[in-house]
């Protein structure tokens, strides 16, 4: 699986939202200024090769949907910022959060009680 361009994502979360649809489909769900018909076109097809997308033709019509799920490419950018950022390291990742974003008691006290819950389930 490859990364995705900031319009490829953004292409993809509408696609996973409608689960399928015409490019005008897309574009409608698309924030304003909304981009050129050609340029979205362009987006799915690039997708299409990258194989996050499929297609159905009816005529000449062709009606596209998501081959990669939502949760696939989540997994696969986690692990990707995971490795490029945390060195693998899970309290690296909880430092950071901790630290950066402010991350208040509460908030650590649930994460860290997920996470004794993960640890007793395996």
């Amino acid at each position: 699986m490859r990364e995705l361009t900031k319009a490829e994502e953004q292409t993809m979360l509408i696609l996973w939202e409608i689960k399928e649809g015409v490019v005008k489909d897309v574009i409608e769900k698309m924030e304003s200024p909304k981009p050129a018909y050609n340029t979205v076109s362009t987006v799915i097809r690039v997708l299409e090769g990258k194989g996050f997308v499929g297609h159905k033709a009816i005529g000449n019509t062709h009606i596209y949907f998501p081959i990669i799920t939502e949760e696939e490419y989540k997994h696969f950018a986690f692990d990707k910022v995971m490795s490029n950022y945390f060195e693998n390291n899970y309290q690296s990742l909880v430092s950071f959060l901790v630290k950066e974003k402010n991350m208040d008691m509460n908030e650590l006290d649930e994460l860290i009680a997920l996470a004794e819950k993960l640890k007793n389930n395996k």
